[in-house]
């Protein structure tokens, strides 16, 4: 369940409750709706930051308060910060998947776009050429809608060999300079291959591993935050 879920089933519970027991069902169940509309428009006008990935963002085998994009919620609302995060990670998604799912992933006052994507294509050995490709039209599409980006990058798994690794690991490295975007070259920078920050599978990072790619993320993340919004 997303951040943004949560605070509208929240913000449903809070209208049924104040009904008094005395008022017409009618009547309540419109109070309801109308009061749920009300916050959604609500967190709808606020800014957003919106995290487009896979299962390393959707924060799997986590609970989601452990969620990287739940942590960085923690630090903005620690600094002031008046964003709202929006975790649009769905496991084992590609970029392809991402691109695919781009325009309603951006619903409401979206400011940042954070890109993590491209593990999948990794595991899976799909052409570097067409995650290229997506990862630009993801940008391309973030701009028009005047959206600021910070791409992450990944590793491929060592199985298809140095030459598509290399490959691999160049992508996100040449889109960021070609599109001058905020750049995090590893994701899991710190995290990756050590077993006490990982879950049992050694590809997902654990609740300790998970704030370690937080506190890198809030580095990189930082100096796209707008002063306006504290």
């Amino acid at each position: 369940m997303t951040i943004l879920m949560r605070g509208f089933i929240v913000a449903v519970s809070m209208a049924a409750a104040s009904c008094s027991p005395s008022e017409p069902a009618v009547s309540r169940a419109a109070s309801s709706s109308a009061s749920a509309q009300v916050a959604d428009q609500a967190s709808l006008s606020r800014p957003r930051i919106v995290f487009l990935g896979d299962s390393l963002t959707a924060g799997y085998g986590l609970d989601v308060e452990q969620s990287v994009p739940s942590l960085i919620q923690k630090e903005l609302d620690a600094g002031g910060y008046k964003y709202e995060v929006v975790n649009a990670g769905v496991s084992g998604d590609t970029s392809a998947g991402g691109l695919r799912r781009l325009d309603w992933s951006l619903d409401g006052n979206v400011r940042i776009l954070v890109i993590e994507l491209g593990a999948n294509d990794g595991l899976r050995g799909l052409p570097v050429t067409d995650m290229k490709q997506n990862l630009k039209a993801i940008i391309a599409r973030a701009r028009q809608r005047g959206i600021g980006v910070l791409l992450t990058g990944m590793e491929a798994p060592p199985s298809y060999g140095p030459a598509y690794t290399a490959d691999f690991r160049r992508v996100f490295r040449d889109v960021a300079g070609e599109e001058h975007v905020a750049f995090m070259p590893f994701y899991l920078y710190g995290v990756a291959g050590n077993p006490s920050l990982n879950l049992p599978d050694r590809m997902h990072p654990n609740p300790a591993g998970a704030r370690i790619v937080e506190a890198n993320l809030w580095r990189a993340l930082t100096p796209l935050l707008d002063k306006q919004d504290r």
